[in-house]
């Protein structure tokens, strides 16, 4: 298991248990990622050498093996550093958005992120970006690979020696300068100063035992707030994420407890909580009668997409600007930004899983004089703004935090706004949920029999007594609401995932996760302004779900672990 297959780029770089074996992260397979990446670097630019790499690195550590994300950090600027290339590395832990906009900012021509984001504690990663700031796309993530396996054995002595980056002229720490521009350039999503510095409402931040609690402090001071409450037992970094059943906030309530109970202590009305490596954000708000309202990622686009297009509506009331004003998420998450595009006449893009694909189509767009002002995955990541090609739990912390003391100004609540948004634009319900599986094949067995659930080549015909009238195979390319019977989106055969559109208008889809051994299941119910009862969607909603989970994915004959809430 561990010798004879190597690690490969899924939708967030490298990413594997920490410990020996070639298709596990440790101190060899840092170095021979790193000269790969060095050997195809080379090739791509002939000013490799005076542009060099960024590399930053979070919270990440193995006692028991001597693993850990500073000591790969470390170990990759070493392998550098071996071959004369100048080497842009964050003397501490920083979120992982720091190291694209670094990218950007220093004409760098790669970074690297030693990170496992909010993976389990035995997890670590190693996450590249390309010169533009997004992560590496095909065909970098081929031909990197491809370099790697030429350049398997380390090159001399000096690629061991992480004591490199304290001796050698070619390292500098770009810490203080970019964090520095980071803060600056964040003014331009603060609309509302004034307004901020009076603001009565309370906040408190969880940073999961990770890098985000000194970012998110400056991001609000920056915007003239007060700095959220930290939650003590999880502003300080922990390997071990002591105090979390697992370190993502996406869980949701179970694993917000200790947040929770601060907010109740402190009668605090938001919860704010970044994932260990600060890229991605989650937030609650204290209901009006008890308990809390968790805001999914769909939610939460809801509320910023709307607060962002408000805001640049204000500064651009010619309705002919909004021609150069895009947003995009991605094909899994809620319509609801193809939704607000439609009726007030800016541009929506979808693109595939993973923030990668987001990036790089908003470079694109950029050449042409286009601005992306939002962009989104369900799974708490979201861009507000154009700071960096990639997803930001810093920004959109304090951003959310503008909005909140905006709307309560307004005499509104997050959830209030938000009831409002779904009365304008018509309801969007969403739900998602995932099973884990660790066997590989059985994924296999599970995806092959869904392709020929009803003979050879034939795709399920209902879905929880629903019809089902079309089907988007992106693995295979089909999609047979095409005339062509292919699909738009490009062709990823290295991953699974299928889309259902039901005849009551629920589009629902299964893919296998590229950070994790998860199957996940996404359904979304959209219906016209005035149309439909909140409770009887919500009940459809979840029959859905359940029969896409129990009918396609049969947990228990696979043997999966079905999500603990």
């Amino acid at each position: 298991m561990r010798l004879c297959s190597r690690m490969s780029f899924g939708t967030a770089g490298l990413r594997a248990p920490m410990g020996a074996g070639f298709n596990r992260i440790n101190d060899l397979t840092i170095i021979q990622s790193t000269q790969g990446l060095y050997s195809y670097l080379s090739r791509c630019f002939a000013d490799f050498s005076s542009r060099g790499v960024v590399v930053g690195f979070d919270t990440r550590g193995q006692e028991e093996s001597g693993c850990s994300s500073e000591r790969f950090a470390k170990l990759t600027a070493a392998v550098m550093l071996s071959r004369d290339v100048p080497v842009h590395l964050f003397s501490t832990f920083v979120p992982t958005p720091y190291v694209p906009y670094a990218v950007k900012k220093l004409g760098a021509a790669a970074g690297v992120m030693i990170t496992a984001s909010h993976n389990a504690k035995e997890d670590n990663g190693y996450k590249v970006y390309w010169c533009n700031g997004a992560q590496i796309s095909s065909p970098h993530d081929k031909e990197i690979l491809r370099s790697i396996e030429e350049q398997l054995e380390p090159w001399s002595a000096s690629c061991w020696e992480e004591e490199l980056v304290h001796s050698s002229s070619l390292r500098t720490d770009p810490l203080s300068q970019i964090n520095c521009c980071y803060m600056d350039e964040l003014t331009s999503l603060c609309y509302h100063r004034d307004l901020n510095r009076s603001c009565p409402l309370k906040f408190v931040h969880s940073s999961f035992h990770g890098v985000g609690h000194v970012f998110v402090q400056q991001a609000f001071l920056t915007f003239g707030l007060a700095p959220p409450i930290p939650v003590p037992e999880q502003k300080d970094p922990d390997p071990n994420f002591s105090s979390v059943r697992c370190p993502n906030p996406e869980e949701g309530e179970s694993v917000l407890e200790l947040s929770l109970l601060l907010a109740e202590k402190e009668n605090a009305r938001i919860v704010l909580a970044t994932d260990p490596d600060a890229d991605r954000l989650a937030v609650a708000e204290k209901s009006d009668g008890c308990g809390w309202k968790v805001f999914t990622g769909n939610e939460l686009a809801a509320l910023l997409g709307w607060w962002m297009f408000f805001n640049w509506k204000e500064a651009h009331p010619d309705p002919a600007d909004s021609q150069k004003v895009y947003m995009l998420a991605t094909t899994v998450s809620s319509k609801i930004l193809q939704t607000f595009a439609r009726i007030e006449g800016f541009h929506f893009e979808e693109t595939l899983p993973g923030f990668k694909w987001i990036g790089n189509r908003i470079n694109e767009l950029s050449k042409t004089g286009n601005e992306v002002i939002f962009a989104f995955e369900e799974s708490i990541g979201f861009l507000c703004g154009g700071l960096v090609p990639e997803k930001d739990g810093v920004s959109a912390a304090a951003v959310v935090a503008e909005m909140a003391a905006y709307l309560h100004t307004k005499n509104l609540s997050l959830s209030q706004q938000l009831l409002n948004i779904y009365q304008t634009y018509g309801l969007h319900l969403s739900k998602t949920s995932y099973v884990v599986c660790n066997d590989p094949p059985i994924i296999q067995k599970i995806f092959s029999r869904i392709r020929n659930f009803d003979g050879e080549g034939s795709y399920p015909k209902t879905c929880g007594g629903v019809q089902i009238v079309h089907v988007r195979d992106v693995t295979t390319g089909y999609d047979s609401s095409q005339p062509d019977l292919r699909s738009v989106l490009p062709v990823t055969r290295s991953s699974h995932m299928i889309t259902f559109t039901l005849q009551n208008a629920v589009v629902a889809t299964l893919r296998t996760s590229g950070t994790e051994p998860k199957i996940k299941c996404y359904t979304e119910y959209c219906t016209a302004p005035g149309e439909g009862e909140v409770s009887r969607l919500e009940e459809e909603l979840k029959k859905i779900t359940a029969a896409l989970l129990d009918d396609f994915l049969e947990p228990e004959r696979n043997n999966l672990i079905r999500r603990c809430v």
